[in-house]
This record gives structure tokens, C-alpha cells and sequence, in this order.
């Protein structure tokens, strides 16, 4: 959530996770048809010959031709035409997060499956920083209590304080990207926070095996609303794996602002998220329409898709510089019924200059 990860199954079943309420947008997190600990990373089937479509389950870069693409413009152009009933759109906007707690609630730790195409893709999360970046966050000075301002001498702080290596990750759920980073990097030197604004998943975190106080920290934060209690330019990191398109586009800059603040110079923000007609956005039906390519689920949780032009746009906005900003364009194919469905995430990576 929140804005927790939205997201669920991508190519052929790999990180696949249950449909959204009402029928509609499948919550998935693009994940590739491989389910091995260790996968290729996307980009690497192309689809060559037409003919073969349907010898594999999921293609690469295999983009919306016109015609499918104006398609999709009539879709969601349908859609605005029937938007959410405004009784309904009230009532989701007052209760902030208490459908993502409630969706912790009911489906705890069984929803959404470890991403483990998290350092595959995203390199840079690994102690040695081989990644496709002309730069990357160096190690991290130890933590000196009198060296940052007295409203953050806290226990939220004060425990990393033996880290030189420092992550957050926004919205972390149930812990799908914490738990697969502290297993893969040993390294003592790592230091893994985590926020949530569902209670429940930061209990769901804090109770699970390997959660260790000496190595993370979950906590209850809306980044969109509140400060984050850390410290400006602390971190080396900062993960938003399927998180941002939880958040009300309207408070999107704000939240941007204040996680760019929390990373050190050459500290790096990391995003997974919706594409712009995805799948999941056109599945959409009548009265889910909150706003412009903005949606409300069955079970009331909301989802955005974004264009890469927009998110380029509020990250120059927050001085942070773009190393990637692409769309992962997916064809997955179901060989049995003989369709075609087209998913898009977005995938990026931006540095704050030294």
C-alpha cells in the first residue's frame, strides 16, 4: 500500500495474485513467466515472427500498434463517461487507508508473492551497485547521534544507527521486498526500512521469521500526508515497487518532494509501477472512473497509470536526475482461449546529484 503495491502476476504466471473486486484489474507486479529466484532480465524474448505467438506464454517490447492503441483511447474515453457515483468517491476519500488495512486484514501474507525479480532489475540494490546507472549511492557514514537535529533522535532512527547502507521501501506491504533483499545481501552493513500506511501489514512484517530489528524497521507512515521521520539525506535508497499509483495524483508531487529530501546526494529512487493502458486499466467497467486514468477498485483500494512523460516531468520537478524511465510492454498470450492481452508497467530509476 501507499500505498502499498497494487500490483500482481505479470507474463504467464510468475508473480501472479488474485483479481481485483468486481472483476476487474488484476493486482500484478509484471513479474516475468519465470518463477525461479533468479530470472533473465525483461527484454529478452522478442517476438520475431508473428506466426509463433502463441509457441510461448509472454513476449517482450511487443508495443500497442494504432489501431490497438486507439482502442484503448476509446475504452478509457467510455469509461470517463461513467464515473464513480459520487456518494461512493466520498466515502472512499474519507476513509484514507482503512481499505488497505482492511484488504491486510483478510488476505495477511498470502496476496502478493516475493518479488524475486527485485535485484535482477533493479542491480543497484546490491552491495556491489552493478547496474546500468552512470552513478550510485556510495556507502553511508555511520550514524553520529549528534550529528543530525535533535527531533530525530528516535528509536525510528537511532536503530540504523550501526548501517552504512540505508533503503527504504514505501508502502512495503507484507514484506515481498524487504525479506528478499535481507536474504539475498548479507551484508552487515545493510540497514532495510520499511513504511506502510495499513497497521496491518506493518504487523504482518513485524511478525514474520526473518524480521530482524538489528537489520530493518517497519512502521506506520501515509508518505503522501506525514513526515517520515527520518533525517534528510540519509538514505542511500529509496524502493516504490507498484506504490505510487495508490496515492491521489494530486498529492503525488508532495509525497515525490519529501522521499527526494530523505536521499544523500547520488542516493537513488527506484519505481516499478501501472503503465498507461495496461491491461488492468481497460479492464475497468462502468462506475470505477475517479478521474483521468485514475480508478477505484471492488474492494475500494484506488490505482493509477501513468505516462513515463508525466513521471519525468515531477522528478525533475524534485531535482532528481533520470538514469531509466521505459515501459515494459508485455504480450501475454493465452494459448488455450488463443488471446492476446497487452500489460504495461513502468520501470525507473533516478538519482539525486552530488
Amino acid at each position: 500500500t501507499a500505498q502499498n503495491s497494487g500490483g500482481g502476476g505479470g507474463g504467464g504466471g510468475g508473480e501472479t495474485a488474485a483479481g481485483g473486486g468486481g472483476g476487474e484489474a488484476s493486482r500484478d507486479e509484471g513479474g516475468s513467466a519465470e518463477s525461479s529466484s533468479v530470472r533473465p532480465q525483461f527484454g529478452g524474448r522478442l517476438l520475431q515472427d508473428e506466426e509463433k505467438v502463441f509457441q510461448e506464454n509472454a513476449w517482450d517490447d511487443v508495443e500497442l500498434d494504432e489501431e490497438q492503441l486507439a482502442g484503448a483511447r476509446a475504452a478509457v474515453d467510455t469509461q470517463s463517461r461513467y464515473p464513480v457515483h459520487e456518494k461512493e468517491r466520498d466515502a472512499v476519500e474519507q476513509a484514507g487507508g482503512e481499505f488497505w488495512d482492511t484488504f491486510y486484514r483478510k488476505h495477511e501474507n498470502r496476496f502478493f508473492k516475493d518479488r524475486h525479480w527485485l535485484l535482477t532489475e533493479f542491480a543497484e540494490l546490491k552491495a556491489s551497485g552493478d547496474a546500468d546507472t552512470t552513478g550510485g549511492p556510495g556507502p553511508s557514514a555511520a550514524v553520529d547521534p549528534e550529528a543530525v537535529p535533535e527531533p530525530y533522535h528516535t528509536p525510528r532512527w537511532l536503530c540504523s544507527r550501526r548501517a552504512t547502507r540505508r533503503v527504504l521501501e514505501v508502502g512495503c506491504g507484507a514484506g515481498n521486498t524487504i525479506f528478499p533483499l535481507l536474504d539475498a545481501d548479507a551484508d552487515p552493513d545493510l540497514f532495510v526500512y520499511g513504511c506502510d500506511f495499513a497497521p496491518s501489514a506493518v504487523d504482518i512484517v513485524r511478525s514474520h521469521a526473518l524480521y530482524d530489528p538489528n537489520r530493518c524497521h517497519a512502521f506506520v507512515c501515509d508518505v503522501s500526508t506525514e513526515d517520515i521521520g527520518l533525517p534528510p539525506a540519509s538514505l542511500d535508497v529509496v524502493v516504490a515497487i507498484f506504490v505510487l499509483s495508490a496515492i491521489n495524483p494530486d498529492r503525488l508531487g508532495a509525497t515525490l518532494q519529501r522521499l527526494a529530501a530523505l536521499l544523500k546526494p547520488g542516493g537513488l529512487l527506484l519505481l516499478r509501477d501501472y503503465g498507461r493502458y495496461d491491461l488492468a486499466q481497460l479492464r475497468f467497467k462502468r462506475n470505477r472512473y475517479l478521474a483521468d486514468n485514475f480508478y477505484i477498485r471492488g474492494d475500494r483500494t484506488k490505482v493509477y497509470f501513468f505516462s513515463q512523460e508525466e513521471i519525468r516531468e515531477q522528478m525533475q520537478r524534485v531535482g532528481l536526475t533520470e538514469l531509466q524511465n521505459r515501459f515494459d510492454n508485455r504480450l501475454i498470450v493465452n494459448r488455450a482461449k488463443r488471446e492476446k492481452m497487452f500489460r504495461v508497467w513502468l520501470q525507473c530509476k533516478y538519482i539525486k546529484s552530488p
